[in-house]
């Protein structure tokens, strides 16, 4: 069995999946699983606020407009999508960080944010 196929969350359980409509992940399999090739970190499954949406436009990075070209219809309010964990962590610190899926946030992302912060933007306790 490979890494990838046994991909645990920040709780220690094995990771969920983050979206298939719109399909996300580093690898484009609905999860957020990451591997040597992944060097954005895409850790953390995010729920697409306006807000945030705006300020990663405003960071160069659009996750609004589509781009056919990559199979990608552009995110809004509401979708859930796999972040680069220093995106998210950008995102905490000018105070508009998006709520996150804690079963399919990767374990990885415990190396840079402790899991108490995390659970500050779980989505299924701040509904």
């Amino acid at each position: 069995m490979s890494a990838q196929e046994i991909a645990r969350n920040v709780l220690g359980e094995p990771l969920s999946p983050c979206s298939f409509e719109p399909l996300t992940g580093f690898y484009r399999d609905g999860c957020c699983k990451t591997g040597p090739d992944d060097v954005g970190s895409h850790l953390v499954c995010a729920i697409m606020s306006d807000e945030f949406l705006q300020f990663s436009y405003a960071r160069g990075n659009d996750l609004i407009t589509p781009r056919p070209e990559w199979r990608f219809a552009g995110l809004q309010a509401g979708d859930q999508w796999c972040l680069c964990l220093s995106r998210w962590l950008e995102a905490l610190e000018a105070g508009c960080a998006p709520k996150i899926k804690l079963e399919s946030t990767h374990l990885k992302a415990l190396e840079r944010v402790d899991l108490e912060t995390l659970k500050r933007y779980d989505a299924a306790q701040t509904v």
